[in-house]
């Protein structure tokens, strides 16, 4: 038997490129984790003596930070054979395999449900005419992100969408992809359910057949741990009634946005 073949995580997913990723020391980090928003809240003009036609506010204007909360969530890989066919080495590596190369997929997933979505309720950008097109839908975010931001961003595309960036001159491909305004581009798997906000909220709906939703969001940061194996002895990896053998790779994420906001749109593929 020859070895099996390797591969490699997608280069421009929610761990790629665009995101700080962040190895936690402090385990508790990963109970979830609470922030105040930074950079979140517009700055104003003023002038020492100002022309009477455009005189100032008659105070100045002082932003209390917002208080953003972030879940975590566990992924896991597990694998199984008989004892004959996989030794207690061989299934520790293959658990950790798996992992690495899944658990930006199931991140991405979690991701999409729990937090662009729910971010963006109220944030539907789609108008009452129906989905856009592929450049029409990004400039209307990027947009909104420059009016309720102000800084570089993250625009996030399913997979299935990504070349469609590529073919109406939305990015320059580089490593990682920005759009033309500046932002960067994760392209998920992981956002394959297509979910998004409903309209009105809450909760979240399936694109009609023949689109998708793209989100925009400020800049993100995933605290995680390194991934362990709770079938960390032999004796723990055997199940003897069966005769077969366990492993089990863990690793846990709490994704952070800053200022705890997003916006949508519904865009054509077809």
């Amino acid at each position: 038997m020859v070895p099996p073949i390797s591969g490699e995580p997608s280069p421009y997913g929610l761990l790629g490129g665009c995101i700080d990723v962040v190895t936690v020391t402090d385990p508790h980090e990963l109970n979830g984790t609470d922030t105040l928003s930074l950079s979140c809240a517009d700055s104003n003009p003023w002038q020492d003596c100002p022309d009477p036609l455009f005189p100032n506010p008659a105070a100045k204007i002082f932003d209390r930070p917002r208080t953003c909360t972030y879940e975590p969530i566990t992924v896991y890989a597990g694998v199984t054979c008989s004892t004959f066919g996989l030794s207690f080495e061989e299934g520790q590596q293959r658990a950790l395999e798996q992992l690495r190369l899944g658990e930006q997929r199931a991140l991405e997933a979690f991701f999409m449900e729990r937090v662009l979505c729910g971010y963006a309720t109220g944030n539907n950008l789609t108008p009452a005419a129906g989905a856009l097109s592929v450049p029409a839908g990004v400039g209307v975010l990027e947009g909104w992100l420059a009016a309720n931001y102000g800084g570089q961003g993250v625009l996030h595309v399913p997979a299935g969408a990504a070349a469609l960036l590529s073919s109406h001159r939305v990015t320059n491909w580089g490593d990682p992809p920005y759009t033309l305004a500046g932002n960067c581009v994760v392209i998920g798997a992981g956002y394959a359910s297509n979910i998004g906000p409903a309209d009105p909220g809450p909760g979240c709906v399936v694109a009609p057949s023949g689109e998708t939703w793209l989100y925009i969001t400020p800049p993100i940061r995933v605290r995680r741990d390194a991934p362990s194996l709770t079938t960390n002895d032999e004796s723990l990896s055997v199940n003897t009634s069966t005769n077969d053998r366990y492993a089990l790779a863990e690793t846990t994420f709490v994704p952070e946005t800053a200022c705890c906001m997003a916006a949508a749109v519904r865009v054509v593929i077809c």
